[in-house]
């Protein structure tokens, strides 16, 4: 497909505004050096361009626009909504949020905003207007960036009053709310919209962070999502008003739990997104986390933010090691990203980012070995011009990734709290990841019918339709893979009654009579029939088969010689259900079983310890072949004779490489 740029951006987010003008040339003079082409600006500059309420001052931001177009960057242009004014706080006190304890904020922080609040609203459209009017002319402005990782949650007045009109848009009459929420139960029946509250620590949600009405609480989640996207088109709608053609996105947070962003993607542009692993984040996460960014859309996206360096905000913010910046961004770019861009390009000298990582470091000079891989980093993707961009990942295999989903087992009290929508996905995504076979993260709306596999771990919620898309998808000769915790509730939380789980029992072809939840030191075993066994834990359904053919089986506890794997043929495919939470090993004998009876396979036919990512042009394959484990790992054979990108070297047999080594061996088509 067609990239929305013309080159590979590569530069980050840019505070010139923090520093003395003759700190601005250098910092030109250094990027230049690391081959930076690309600055994220105002992003929170509210209070400097808006000093007031009725007075703009556009002077600074000028200087800065004019000295980056100057040297032909692309600008990405934040409308710096994320932080609110002292004055606005001042005058309107209502803008600020309200916590989960009831108490409204004071000035102070950021993502401190009320999304409800009409003042809020209208300043901020307003200030991004005047900004698109100002800029509008400009050519190099590439990207308009709206607000900043939106996220954060408001319980005020605004909030609720607008929650009550959002749900009578979806219920209708109030009788429809009691029916949704099961209101009989506790007594909590509403007879009048203005009874409901929002459910926080003052009134459904005070127990230990649960809630008492888990459809109450996933409503508010989903209201709260709404809130947030309507600020955001608000000031899309603002820029696009006076630049029909922007290209407008917002940085998303990856499986940030706050806001729904698959419905978030269908008003951006591009998707963009900031990458922030912990020192032990598995990289099989965080390929993970990139491809379902890139699934949001089913389109490369920006990196909008990762350190080059370290973060600030995590318990233990490590350094990156010598190459796995680098090694970072290149995965980045496999699972489909079209930029690499930094927070930060300078490190601030004050505030709470001050140890955050940054190109250029507080000593100010470009002799730090920081400065040196990104500038080497840069060279090389200056280098590959537009080879990459654009192009695409093609899989076979799809996992449901779905915040409906995400919120509701969470909030469900039982049958354990150590159970994690995200944990349950990764855990499903890493067999795929170790055999590199390609993965899309797919919505519940998608479409099923590119995929022979799709997996649906902890399909805790089947809304209305999916049932029927799910049938259809096997009937067609399609495989299902799904779990424990799957098939229980509706879109409102309600279960489905007639036996788990509910409407998957017929393609799955068993009925989970009971539910048994293991502690932390608890486990058991199953049993294949060829008499191989694999430890298990969290949670085993004790189930029935009616129609699928039986696995494996437990055994240990009262429901030992129960199914605990089970396959059932439905139409001209197969659904596998997996009743407990299986180690690594005994999983993958499940999935190779799944995958192998419908051609399904790695990127290369060989088994290596590297990770191989494919992007596809019309006329060439990028093997991305990236070296993340502690040990040398050998070239596989079936990429010897391909050219490297990178260096223009032909690879050869047996090539060792070492931890972060990076290698894109080229194919034709």
């Amino acid at each position: 497909m067609q990239s929305k740029f013309k080159r590979i951006l590569f530069g980050g987010d840019y505070n010139p505004n923090q520093w003395p003008k003759e700190v601005w040339a250098q910092d030109m003079a250094y990027f230049k050096d690391a081959h930076i082409n690309s600055a994220t600006i105002n992003v929170f500059s509210w209070a400097k361009i808006q000093p007031s309420e009725n007075e703009y001052d556009f002077t600074e931001l000028d200087e800065i626009v004019d000295m980056l177009s100057n040297e032909n960057y692309d600008i990405v242009m934040a409308t710096s909504t994320a932080a609110l004014p002292a004055w606005m706080v001042k005058k309107y006190p209502e803008t600020m949020s309200t916590d989960y304890e009831g108490r409204r904020h004071k000035f102070g922080a950021r993502h401190n905003f009320c999304p409800n609040s009409l003042v809020y609203q209208k300043y901020a459209k307003t200030l991004a207007t005047e900004l698109a009017k100002r800029y509008s002319g400009n050519k190099n402005i590439s990207v308009w960036h709206i607000n900043n990782e939106y996220g954060g949650y408001c319980y005020c007045d605004n909030c609720q009053k607008q929650f009550r009109v959002w749900l009578k848009d979806k219920y209708k009459t109030i009788d429809a709310v009691n029916d949704a929420w099961n209101t009989e139960f506790w007594g909590h029946t509403f007879y009048d919209w203005d009874e409901i509250v929002v459910p926080n620590e003052l009134s459904e949600e005070a127990w230990d962070g649960m809630t008492s009405f888990a459809g109450i609480s996933t409503d508010y989640r989903r209201f709260y999502s709404d809130s947030m996207l309507n600020c955001y088109k608000l000031e899309r709608d603002a820029v696009k008003a006076i630049i029909p053609d922007a290209l407008v996105t917002t940085n998303l947070m990856g499986t940030f739990k706050g806001l729904d962003y698959f419905k978030w993607a269908k008003e951006m542009d591009i998707v963009s997104w900031d990458n922030y692993p912990a020192y032990d984040t598995p990289w099989s996460m965080v390929a993970m986390t990139h491809d379902l960014m890139r699934g949001l859309k089913d389109e490369p996206f920006m990196l909008m933010e990762q350190t080059p360096s370290q973060q600030n905000w995590q318990h233990y913010n490590s350094l990156k090691r010598p190459g796995q910046m680098r090694a970072q961004s290149y995965q980045t770019i496999a699972h489909g990203a079209d930029t690499i861009q930094f927070f930060q390009l300078r490190r601030s000298k004050g505030g709470c980012e001050k140890f955050h990582g940054a190109v250029i470091a507080h000593v100010g000079t470009n002799d730090t070995r920081v400065f040196r891989e990104t500038a080497q980093l840069g060279r090389e993707l200056e280098s590959f011009g537009t080879r990459t961009l654009g192009t695409r990942n093609k899989s076979d295999v799809g996992i449901i990734f779905d915040w409906d989903n995400y919120w509701a087992l969470e909030y469900t009290s039982g049958p354990t709290r150590d159970l994690k929508y995200v944990d349950q996905i990764h855990h499903y995504y890493e067999y795929f990841y170790n055999k590199n076979i390609s993965v899309d993260m797919i919505p519940v709306d998608g479409d099923f019918s590119k995929y022979k596999v799709i997996a649906a771990p902890v399909l805790y919620m089947v809304k209305e339709g999916m049932k029927e898309k799910l049938e259809q998808f096997v009937k067609n000769g399609g495989t299902l893979i799904t779990t424990f915790m799957s098939g229980i509730v509706d879109q409102s939380d309600n279960v489905h009654l007639g036996g788990y789980p509910g409407p998957l029992r017929e393609m799955a072809g068993v009925w989970v009579e009971e539910i048994d939840a293991l502690a932390p030191e608890q486990s058991n075993t199953v049993s294949f029939s060829d008499g191989k066994e694999y430890k298990c834990n969290l949670l085993c359904d004790l189930m029935h088969p009616e129609g699928a053919e039986v696995l494996a089986t437990y055994e240990s506890d009262f429901y030992a010689g129960m199914p605990a794997v089970t396959k059932n043929s439905y139409g001209k495919g197969h659904v596998y259900y997996v009743a407990t939470q299986l180690e690594a090993a005994g999983l993958a004998r499940v999935l190779d079983e799944a995958t192998d009876e419908v051609s399904v396979s790695g990127v290369i036919a060989e088994e290596t310890g590297l990770e191989i990512t494919c992007r596809e042009s019309e006329n060439t394959r990028f093997y991305f072949v990236m070296n993340f484990t502690d040990e040398k790992q050998a070239l596989p054979a079936s990429l010897a004779g391909k050219v490297d990108l990178i260096t223009g070297e032909t690879a050869k047999e047996g090539d060792m490489m070492n931890k972060w080594d990076v290698k894109i061996l080229q194919e034709a088509l």
